[in-house]
């Protein structure tokens, strides 16, 4: 069955899917300190760190449109490049850096089909770290053009939750959201041999926007 992001609607920002669990009960919260504070200083003073952080959530789970770039593989998240790895199978691993500012919505890299989603069970140290390697994720596979496109979603030490959008055998097209990673973390893209990368370590990345491989 064909998977669809949204199309583009004049900039509009939306909140992103798998965001409830935590956006309810802050807001709520927030909700219910604002309207007690007209009436006990002790709810004013409760209301100030409430409201921040119900909007500091909104601000994390923002979901905005995008027009997507141009590539054969484009990044599936925003953030920062940390590394990038030849691989001893002849690909080339682009490991991205989200880090809580960045939206953490990410998207196809490649139009194709989902050919598998696992689930690995892991660690949950910082993602800027080495053990990393070991941390929990969702090793994504796509069967494209360019052959087979292995996508890594890593939890970091506060992003302990990683939410699939999209189920094996759903076809897709390039830059359609197809997950979301809570709360700071990281996610490899591995470059196909004979591909090499457009960006370079330390560069800033876009999600269904930013080119990864060069001509």
């Amino acid at each position: 069955m064909p998977y669809r992001s949204s199309p583009p609607s004049g900039g509009r920002v939306r909140l992103a899917r798998g965001a409830s669990p935590w956006l309810i009960p802050t807001v709520a919260t927030a909700a219910v300190s604002l309207a007690k504070a007209r009436r006990s200083g002790r709810w004013a003073a409760a209301a100030v760190p409430a409201t921040a952080l119900a909007a500091s959530m909104l601000w994390f789970f923002r979901d905005p449109e995008r027009e997507i770039g141009q590539g054969r593989v484009i990044s599936p998240a925003d953030g920062v490049v940390q590394s990038i790895t030849p691989w001893p199978d002849g690909r080339i691993r682009v490991a991205i850096f989200m880090s809580p500012l960045n939206v953490h919505v990410n998207r196809a890299p490649v139009a194709g089909t989902v050919a598998s989603v696992e689930h690995i069970p892991g660690t949950y140290v910082p993602a800027f770290d080495k053990e990393s390697e070991n941390n929990e994720r969702v090793v994504w596979r796509f069967a494209s053009e360019l052959g087979d496109i292995e996508m890594v979603q890593i939890a970091g030490a506060v992003a302990r939750r990683i939410v699939p959008y999209v189920p094996q055998g759903c076809k897709i097209e390039q830059g359609d959201r197809i997950g979301l990673i809570r709360f700071g973390s990281r996610v490899d893209v591995y470059l196909p041999e004979g591909i090499e990368p457009a960006v370079e370590v330390g560069e800033r990345t876009t999600a269904g926007v930013t080119r990864l491989d060069r001509d």
